[in-house]
């Protein structure tokens, strides 16, 4: 399985270059089921065998990442969240997966923008419901854009770092969605903690 993606991807990129970044990121952000964070992976992947650059990889990925999103908030702000509703269940969208998403984004906001970026499933799902769901639009885009800066920077460079065995990156990419979601929840953790004995501090 982990040879015919290799394929696929190698041949995807000789075709399409960092346009495959920016556009496969952005499409799966936007509520398609693209593997984005696949192809960010093998991009950096590229990068560290010299096809690529990094930087470049980084900047689009982000910049795709952003841009999907804030097309998935509009679909979901002018009716798409009723069209999801009706896939509930079908293709990609899951029962359950569905319904874990819309609690977290009616119950969380824009924290949960910002952790579904590193959960493979509610990433496709946190723009539409944001705009769905009418969660203020200044709010959806600080979580989207720090989001996908720490996504994107992350998952290129373990790209690259691992570039030597395309078997390793494989491997590896299978369990980095729960350490990103663990870090990400431990530094969420931290700041909070920290905000709260500030203001009690403050008293």
């Amino acid at each position: 399985m982990a040879h015919i993606v290799y394929r696929f991807l190698t041949r995807f990129f000789a075709r399409y270059g960092y346009g495959a970044v920016f556009g496969g990121v952005m499409l799966e952000n936007a509520g398609l089921p693209v593997p984005g964070e696949s192809v960010l992976l093998f991009a950096g992947f590229l990068a560290h065998e010299g096809t690529l650059h990094l930087l470049w990889v980084i900047v689009l990925a982000i910049a795709g990442a952003i841009v999907g999103d804030n097309l998935g908030y509009l679909v979901g702000h002018y009716g798409g969240v009723k069209l999801l509703r009706r896939m509930r269940g079908h293709v990609f969208l899951r029962e359950r997966r569905f319904d874990q998403a819309e609690s977290a984004v009616l119950y969380y906001g824009a924290w949960a923008v910002f952790i579904a970026r590193f959960i493979i499933g509610l990433r496709i799902l946190a723009g539409p419901l944001a705009g769905g769901f009418r969660m203020r639009y200044r709010d959806f885009l600080l979580a989207n854009a720090a989001g996908a800066v720490l996504w994107g920077t992350t998952m290129g460079i373990a790209g690259y770092l691992l570039g030597s065995s395309w078997q390793r990156l494989v491997h590896f990419a299978r369990n980095l969605d729960l350490a990103l979601l663990i870090a990400v929840l431990a530094v969420a953790l931290v700041w909070v903690l920290w905000a709260r004995l500030r203001r009690a501090w403050s008293r």
